[in-house]
């Protein structure tokens, strides 16, 4: 049995969500503050017997803050199991319980935890008339935390995320129409505290190691301690007896020390002295609190690990960080081990953010590893390292948009062939596109060492800052991953920055060519014919995608790079490619001469005489603020973070008026703080895009932004 979907309604910061899950290894990521630990927690609401039972009446808190008022709607933990054992007593249960009944076997199974107001909130919201908002403003206004009831369910039949079965259980609140049915059999069945599916697993928990030695000192989260409780209560009495015996002797003789007796006299007579006989307590001892029962004196076991070829063995705090997390986290694989030979109807390892402090070899080995048989393990992940080694079909990416949590499988819809191709290329480099906000896909080093450079140059913040990765696909073909975003798999932007390879000489044959320029006109066209069909295949990709864009330069990247007006950086690192001064003074002139027969020419050779990656890394030496970016990029730039927040375009605007300040004279101290002020007024919203794009053009027309702003 394993658990093969979860669904989240108005839980924390997921409105409507579902997370899919197949059986062996899942993998879940997502940037921070997306709604892993959330997930986590609702998972165990349902399946984990080790939390508190106060834990299952939640609060105003646990409510999605999109509701607003979240004053008489529900929250909807709903969890489906597949493969049901075929057992009688695991049937047995899942009939009484939680099954969904086909031909009198189960299969699959609901349950559920919903947390919505009581039988009599239920009834008082049934009784308005239907768009007596008023009416249901007041209920509301008396409604609280203490009317709200904790149930648990099974055999429910609803689709609990389409919002027309909300509407139809819950009600509809703009509408202020409530359904008439207090219990409507499509939440399924109540099921009773005794037949509670959690008792029934094997179920561990590993949570996130932030404060793996402070975990160790507290009685009630140190794994080795519930390891050793969990072995104390099957010790044989009699053969404990003799430790037993042992532990009281020791005790009594420390008591018996001549200088423990001497102090215990000593303290005594002085409370005598300070107090008086009246007001002193009646007796005194000094002894040991060693305990002769086995579950209490485990408590006083520590652990100690050499973690070097020295010999020596230290406490817990003081190994190394990734030292003290692979110890806690090999206690807590030891712990469910123990668990699952309980022989439960199912085991479940959930695992939060293993890799912390732990050395990238560890975490793909301690990945490779966790399979283990009949179990069904779960984990977070920010690490590149182990989504590299995730299988892409059991991977759930969560994301924020819109102040929600969505969840997206990258998988769905995508035939073998297109998954196998996937899941080769997503290597510990490229698998970072699978945690971004959005992203940028291009297909040489020059653009991956250049484009960065020109952004925070240009803008003052970085890719990161703006949320996009940039990924360089090689020799992938870009339709291979691109496939990835769309409205079915992964809801995040993607652009793709291409070449066309148009030719930039003369191309028709002429019986009078050098066989030189023959062979460079017929590489032209060839490039240009492979430039052509790469634009069509993916134009047709991107067509009524609103996820994906492709952007392309006209000939090449350094082409174009020098066509945007950069040929000044191109002839200020002649010298590191070229030695002769004839050849120098040359090339000079060509990249100068404004024909892109001559210049485009020109900046390949150089490029390719000195590798275009280490050409890249020149050109980025000599980039400044003021250096162009070609359109076609910037374009893929903001088609990738649509769309730009105030905050973004403040924080570039401020950028820039400290760039005009270092290079400049020529605008007085009070214009500039007259333009932050303006800047301070955009951020407040008292002035306009508009209004703050025309007067950056006014005050300071040859900034190089404002070519940038033409575009908005």
């Amino acid at each position: 049995m394993h658990i093969s979907k979860l669904q989240l309604i108005n839980f924390r910061n997921f409105e409507r969500a579902e997370v899919v899950f197949k059986k062996g290894v899942n993998t879940i990521i997502g940037e921070n503050g997306s709604g892993k630990t959330n997930l986590f927690r609702a998972l165990r609401l349902l399946v984990d017997d080790s939390l508190l039972r106060m834990a299952y009446k939640l609060d105003e808190k646990d409510f999605h803050r999109g509701l607003g008022d979240w004053r008489g709607h529900w929250i909807i933990i709903s969890l489906e199991f597949d493969e049901v054992s075929q057992d009688e007593a695991i049937q047995s249960l899942f009939l009484h319980g939680t099954g969904n009944i086909a031909d009198g076997i189960v299969g699959k199974a609901t349950y559920n935890l919903i947390f919505r107001p009581n039988a009599a909130i239920r009834r008082s919201l049934s009784e308005l008339e239907a768009g007596d908002t008023s009416g249901l403003a007041e209920l509301r206004a008396k409604i609280s935390v203490v009317d709200y009831e904790t149930i648990f369910t099974g055999k429910s039949t609803a689709d609990f995320l389409a919002p027309a079965t909300y509407k139809a259980l819950v009600g509809d609140f703009d509408a202020v129409i409530f359904p008439t049915e207090l219990i409507h059999p499509q939440i399924g069945g109540i099921i009773p505290g005794m037949l509670s599916i959690s008792r029934e697993v094997s179920f561990t928990f590993v949570q996130a190691l932030r404060d793996v030695v402070a975990d160790f000192q507290n009685n009630r989260t140190n794994p080795l301690l519930t390891l050793l409780k969990s072995q104390s209560g099957e010790i044989d009495p009699a053969s404990f007896k003799p430790i037993s015996s042992l532990v009281k002797n020791l005790n009594s003789a420390i008591e018996e020390l001549p200088d423990v007796g001497t102090i215990r006299a000593d303290i005594r007579e002085t409370i005598i002295d300070a107090a008086g006989e009246t007001y002193s307590p009646r007796s005194l001892s000094i002894r040991s609190d060693l305990s002769d029962e086995a579950d209490r004196l485990f408590q006083s076991l520590k652990l100690f690990v050499g973690e070097t070829d020295e010999g020596y063995e230290g406490a817990i705090h003081e190994l190394s960080l990734g030292g003290a997390n692979l110890i806690y986290l090999t206690l807590k694989l030891l712990e469910f081990k123990y668990q699952k030979q309980k022989e439960a109807f199912a085991n479940f390892l959930v695992i939060e953010e293993p890799e912390a402090h732990i050395h990238t070899h560890i975490q793909k080995t301690l990945f490779d590893r966790l399979n283990y048989d009949d179990t069904q393990v779960i984990y977070s992940t920010h690490s590149t390292h182990i989504s590299e080694v995730s299988n892409v079909e059991n991977i759930n990416i969560l994301g924020r948009q819109n102040g929600r949590c969505e969840v997206f499988q990258p998988s769905v819809g995508l035939d073998p062939i297109q998954i196998g191709n996937i899941q080769r290329y997503l290597d510990a480099v490229r698998s970072n596109l699978l945690f971004a906000k959005s992203v940028l896909l291009v297909e040489g080093d020059a653009e991956e060492i250049l484009i960065p450079i020109l952004v925070k140059k240009m803008f003052g913040l970085s890719l990161d800052e703006l949320g996009i990765s940039l990924v360089n696909i090689r020799s992938t073909g870009f339709e291979n991953i691109a496939i990835l975003f769309h409205d079915m798999r992964i809801q995040k932007r993607c652009a793709i920055i291409t070449d066309l390879d148009r030719a930039f000489i003369p191309t028709d044959p002429d019986p009078f060519d050098t066989p030189e320029l023959a062979k460079a006109k017929k590489k032209a066209l060839a490039s240009q014919s492979v430039g052509s069909r790469r634009e069509a295949v993916l134009n047709s990709l991107c067509q009524d995608n609103q996820w994906l864009s492709a952007h392309y330069a006209t000939h090449t990247f350094e082409v174009d790079f020098v066509a945007a007006d950069n040929s000044e950086i191109i002839v200020s690192i002649l010298g590191d490619i070229y030695k002769d001064p004839a050849t120098i003074a040359a090339a000079r002139a060509e990249l100068e001469s404004g024909d892109v027969a001559l210049f485009g020419k020109r900046v390949l050779t150089m490029a390719n005489k000195a590798g275009k990656g280490w050409f890249a890394i020149l050109v980025g030496r000599m980039v400044t603020s003021d250096t162009p970016i070609p359109a076609y990029i910037l374009a893929a730039i903001f088609q990738a973070h649509l769309p730009v927040s105030v905050e973004t375009w403040a924080s570039v605007l401020t950028y820039r008026l400290t760039q005009i300040e270092k290079k400049t004279d020529a605008f007085s101290p009070e214009l500039i703080a007259q333009m932050r002020d303006e800047i301070v007024r955009y951020r407040r919203g008292e002035l306009s895009f508009q209004g703050i794009r025309s007067t950056m053009l006014t005050a300071f027309s040859s900034d190089a932004i404002n070519t940038v702003l033409a575009g908005f």
